[in-house]
């Protein structure tokens, strides 16, 4: 495969990892589109958020809906790694490949964050977090269309609010250690929540000031 380079993508190590580079070439060898693997992510999404909410009712162990949750997160974005993948270095790009990278993200943080925030009984919380990474997205694509480039910044882009999410479902799944009750998500979403609201301003910034540079 080759290191196709594409300002659209996130800038990230892990697609040159060798475990990566063989994954990808497995699912291409095996004809898998890259559109099914960003439809799967939803689904990876979907059980993840299921996993919190079973952990947040207590209908199955909490450690095992954490754990699952966390699980589910990381699979979520092995999928987005893979799509790209497939579709840049695997040649498998589709007319309607931009459209299937980036909807079912959208879809995949709304469902994790607010089902995080419901589980720990802050719905609204996960439902602002969740809209607030939709904008972040916004601004990023906006920003392409309006100078060409996009945006990645933080302090809160998808990696850091799912790896944030990750540590502290992990680390909810060891709460009993401590007779906790769901303080480490409680704090984790309001941190990602604000982190993102953070990002959604530093971005309008940054594109602010890229626009008046360009300007005649």
């Amino acid at each position: 495969m080759a290191d196709v380079e594409n300002p659209s993508r996130r800038p990230l190590k892990t697609r040159s990892a060798e475990w990566a580079v063989t994954l990808a070439k497995v699912l291409t060898t095996a004809g898998v589109t890259p559109n099914t693997i960003s439809a799967f992510s939803v689904v990876a999404a979907g059980l993840g958020g299921l996993g919190f909410v079973a952990a947040g009712s207590g209908a199955i162990p909490g450690e095992g809906g954490w754990l699952a949750a966390a699980g589910c997160i990381q699979l979520r974005l092995i999928c987005n790694l893979m799509d790209g993948m497939v579709a840049i270095e695997g040649g498998r790009k589709s007319a309607t490949g931009d459209l299937w990278n980036e909807i079912p993200d959208r879809l995949a943080d709304t469902v994790l964050l607010f089902c995080a925030g419901w589980a720990v009984g802050l719905p609204w919380v996960g439902a602002i977090a969740g809209w607030a990474a939709v904008m972040t997205a916004y601004l990023r694509v906006s920003g392409a269309a309006l100078t060409g480039e996009h945006d990645f910044c933080g302090p809160f882009a998808k990696q850091q609010r799912m790896a944030a999410l990750t540590v502290a479902a992990l680390l909810s799944a060891a709460e009993p250690l401590w007779n906790g009750h769901g303080e480490v998500m409680r704090f984790a979403i309001l941190l990602i929540a604000a982190g993102t609201l953070v990002t959604i301003v530093r971005r309008i910034l940054r594109l602010a000031a890229k626009l008046k540079e360009a300007a005649p």
